[in-house]
């Protein structure tokens, strides 16, 4: 389990498909720290730790994985966000997160407001329901407060500290980013989905 928040911002230092994508992920967590099979959100997909380095680990990616999340458009140099699992008597800042990527949104309207950025994205249209205003959701691996919903539409507001130290300074229209719904939405609309059957 995780929370949302960031500590790292990770590098693809290394792509190879062996069966499987084995991906290189350069760290600022000290090596050392970390088990062989812990498991890293990597944004936001929860992976599995295989082999570490001086300041690296490497995972490797199902097929099923790299169907579901922006994997696919994963290259060597770009950046991460980065999570470690929750420990017991960790503080929790976000909202519970699974690092089970349920799709993949695309972010189709950004604009500057003050010092913040209001980020618009469109969500696949089976998971659209699940979002809320005033919700949380989780996307490339931050957990993130709904602002408002239209539809398949919903939009986001980004602050300062946020950009700085997570990959949300660098994003674009256009970008697809790894979406993980709110796991209380998915059991609300589903104990309402059959309370609703005669």
């Amino acid at each position: 389990m995780f929370t949302g928040i960031i500590t790292d911002i990770g590098e693809i230092i290394e792509l190879e498909q062996r069966g499987d994508l084995r991906a290189r992920i350069k760290t600022s967590y000290d090596p050392a720290t970390i088990d062989l099979g812990a498991s890293i959100a990597s944004d936001g997909c929860c992976l599995t730790v295989i082999r570490l380095g001086e300041d690296w680990y490497d995972v490797e990616i199902s097929a099923e994985s790299v169907d579901k999340t922006n994997i696919d458009s994963w290259v060597v140099g770009k950046k991460i966000n980065l999570e470690r699992a929750l420990k017991v008597g960790d503080e929790l800042g976000g909202h519970i997160v699974s690092g089970h990527v349920d799709g993949v949104a695309e972010i189709v309207a950004m604009k500057d407001e003050g010092d913040s950025t209001r980020i618009s994205f469109s969500a696949p249209a089976d998971l659209a329901k699940f979002i809320a205003e005033k919700g949380s959701v989780t996307l490339n691996g931050t957990s993130l407060t709904v602002n408002e919903v239209d539809g398949a539409t919903f939009g986001i507001n980004v602050i300062p500290h946020t950009q700085q130290v997570t990959t949300w300074g660098e994003v674009q229209v256009g970008d697809k980013v790894n979406l993980e719904i709110d796991t209380l939405a998915r059991y609300v609309a589903r104990l309402a989905e059959m309370t609703a059957k005669p």
